[in-house]
């Protein structure tokens, strides 16, 4: 129940960071912007993201996990009513740039949380139900917001959001143990930093946000490719295909990722190269365009979750810092590979974000054995140089 209760806190936050993608005609017309100052929107929020989790998560380590959720679900809500009365964009900046505060200090503390609250041989299925509340804010938070922004106006989809987040925080209020799970104090601050600076860690890391950028390079500019295959009829289909396809690769990671970690990466890690070069080449057959978007939301997220699983997993010695460092890893992958999608736009048309995404999952894939042991399997050896203190 409590992972339930965080997972429908998460599709709230998720659906507010991706939001704005069907919103921004409207707010720049509304406030007597442009286009491209509506869409620093999207930017403040995903630079939100990424600094913001391990700045706040520091800033909130000592306080217990239960205050923590309740008081950074409470600001967003907040934060969302004061972006629907924004008189200007200026005002409207500043919301997103709080809300991503929030949602970032809310999935860093969540995700440890979740990880607390489960044996280590559960670590993935923990992680990939939290995670279901972004998947499903792909295919149904988003459009929705972006149907009630059609009909209302996009300030009733931020009072949308508000309202969805304040239910998830009653849930929160009576659904997160006052002992927190039973959790053990927190270790200090340099022996979390210790745990975070081995070798397995970063590297974990760094794959998530590779694979996590692909994925997003791609899928931010899925629509000229779908329009290309199958006209304007192929976007809402090829995103929902995409959506369902990144639910059914996070239920994939949450069954498998804690007893099958190799084969699932290796393989499925293994596809994404060929799997978006097919995309590419496959660009102007509408059938394999369709076919071959919804297999690789899957492939995507279910490497993507997997790597966060196991990167949590080698980080449960840094409770309160794993956590954030985990959510800055998916930010900075969903942040660089847009902008680099973009630029592969802009030189090679409708197909370069897919190319793009190839050549970060060449980047990745090699790499991915190195990391890819069973959560069972002991990790190598800590020196008492490496060990942290504290524990």
């Amino acid at each position: 129940m409590l992972l339930v209760v965080l997972a429908c806190a998460v599709f709230a936050q998720a659906t507010s960071e991706f939001m704005l993608a069907g919103l921004v005609p409207d707010i720049a017309a509304d406030l007597g912007v442009t286009p491209l100052a509506a869409g620093s929107l999207t930017s403040a929020f995903a630079v939100g993201m990424v600094v913001g989790a391990p700045l706040v998560a520091l800033a909130a380590r000592r306080l217990p996990p239960r205050l923590a959720l309740r008081g950074f679900l409470a600001a967003f809500v907040a934060v969302h009513v004061a972006g629907a009365l924004a008189p200007g964009l200026g005002v409207l900046l500043v919301t997103r740039v709080l809300a991503a505060l929030c949602t970032a200090g809310f999935l860093a503390v969540a995700l440890s949380v979740a990880v607390a609250a489960v044996p280590p041989e559960r670590t993935a299925r923990a992680t990939a139900t939290l995670l279901s509340g972004t998947t499903l804010a792909l295919i149904a938070g988003v459009p929705a917001g972006a149907l009630v922004g059609q009909a209302f106006g996009w300030r009733a989809t931020f009072w949308s959001v508000a309202a969805v987040a304040a239910v998830a925080l009653v849930g929160v209020i009576a659904g997160v143990p006052a002992d927190d799970g039973g959790r053990a104090p927190a270790p200090g601050l340099r022996a979390e930093l210790t745990v975070l600076r081995r070798g397995p860690v970063v590297r974990t890391l760094a794959l998530g946000a590779l694979v996590n950028g692909s994925t997003f390079a791609a899928h931010t500019y899925l629509s000229p490719v779908l329009a290309t295959a199958g006209g304007p009829p192929a976007v809402p289909a090829g995103l929902l295909l995409f959506g369902v396809g990144a639910v059914a690769g996070v239920g994939v990671a949450g069954r498998f990722a804690d007893t099958r970690t190799r084969p699932l990466l290796l393989v499925a890690g293994g596809a994404l190269p060929p799997g978006w070069v097919a995309l590419a080449v496959g660009a102007a057959h509408p059938v394999a365009v369709l076919a071959l978007v919804g297999l690789l939301g899957a492939l995507g997220f279910a490497v993507g979750s997997t790597l966060i699983a196991r990167a949590l997993t080698l980080a449960r010695e840094a409770p309160t810092l794993g956590g954030a460092v985990a959510t800055a890893s998916l930010n900075a992958g969903a942040t660089v590979g847009p902008l680099l999608g973009g630029a592969g736009l802009a030189v090679a048309g409708p197909t370069g974000p897919v190319w793009t995404a190839v050549a970060l999952a060449l980047v990745a894939s090699p790499m991915l054995a190195s990391v890819a042991r069973p959560a069972g399997v002991p990790d190598p050896v800590i020196t008492s140089d490496e060990r942290p203190s504290g524990r």
